[in-house]
């Protein structure tokens, strides 16, 4: 019967990634470090938020914002002053390259890849706060996966479904073979929004709980402005022009 063959297919498809995920979820438990004595920097705050070109977006904000660097709304980026504070800086000022000016979209992309930015993620996998390189797609790639395996055990199901019927299976009693697994996935996705979210990319269970305080922590004005950029990304920038570049910065 070839609707069987398609149940076990479905049975394969949801085992698999629940299985995966489940042992994602072990994995992140186990390695959960205690650090609530411990005070994020904006970057640090910026690599577990979204990674190394989060920590770019940051740190262009934070110099245009001190008049440092011009963002124009065409997408642009100037230096104004080609020294830099640290070495994330020097890396952005550097991925701008000689001329001192170049398109956001290069110097995002040329900065995140800096040494610089690679040192902060190893100190921050060093210190529990982040996901080693090798696991980090892990929880979260693990609840994409189970989401693609619930629409693959769906498919699956309405082309048994489509099949011409068998005299002793009838089609009623194929959709709820096909409803178990469909249950598997859809309750795996549920324990999960409850034991695991949010899924993080970057930051382990330690670096998520400390994420979580940095707002309240915040001290000046614009130290919780950059604190929203570091966290949500460049959607918190409230300049409109400014908001404008990076809005035009994947344009070619």
């Amino acid at each position: 019967m070839f609707w069987v063959l398609l149940l076990l297919l479905a049975w394969a498809v949801a085992g698999t990634a629940c299985t995966r995920l489940c042992l994602a979820a072990v994995r992140a438990a186990t390695d959960d470090t205690d650090a609530s004595q411990r005070d994020l920097t904006l970057y640090e705050a910026a690599f577990l938020s979204g990674g190394p070109r989060r920590v770019a977006d940051l740190t262009m904000v934070s110099m245009a914002r001190q008049r440092r660097l011009l963002l124009a709304h065409t997408g642009w980026a100037t230096v104004v002053d080609p020294r830099g504070r640290d070495d994330i800086e020097r890396s952005v000022i550097g991925a701008i390259g000689p001329e001192g000016q170049s398109r956001i979209a290069p110097v995002r992309a040329r900065a995140a890849c800096a040494d610089a930015v690679g040192d902060l993620g190893e100190r921050l996998v060093d210190a529990g706060l982040a996901v080693p390189a090798g696991d980090r797609t892990t929880v979260a790639s693990g609840v994409r996966q189970v989401r693609l395996a619930a629409l693959a055990v769906l498919g699956l199901g309405a082309i048994a479904l489509l099949v011409p019927a068998q005299p002793d299976m009838p089609r009623g009693l194929v959709a709820l073979w096909f409803a178990l697994p469909l249950a598997l996935t859809l309750s795996c996705l549920a324990i999960a929004r409850v034991e695991v979210h949010p899924y993080s990319r970057w930051a382990s269970p330690a670096g998520q709980r400390l994420l979580g305080t940095l707002a309240r922590r915040a001290g000046g004005d614009d130290r919780t402005y950059l604190t929203c950029v570091a966290v949500r990304g460049v959607r918190a920038i409230g300049e409109p022009d400014l908001r404008a570049a990076f809005t035009h910065r994947d344009q070619p």
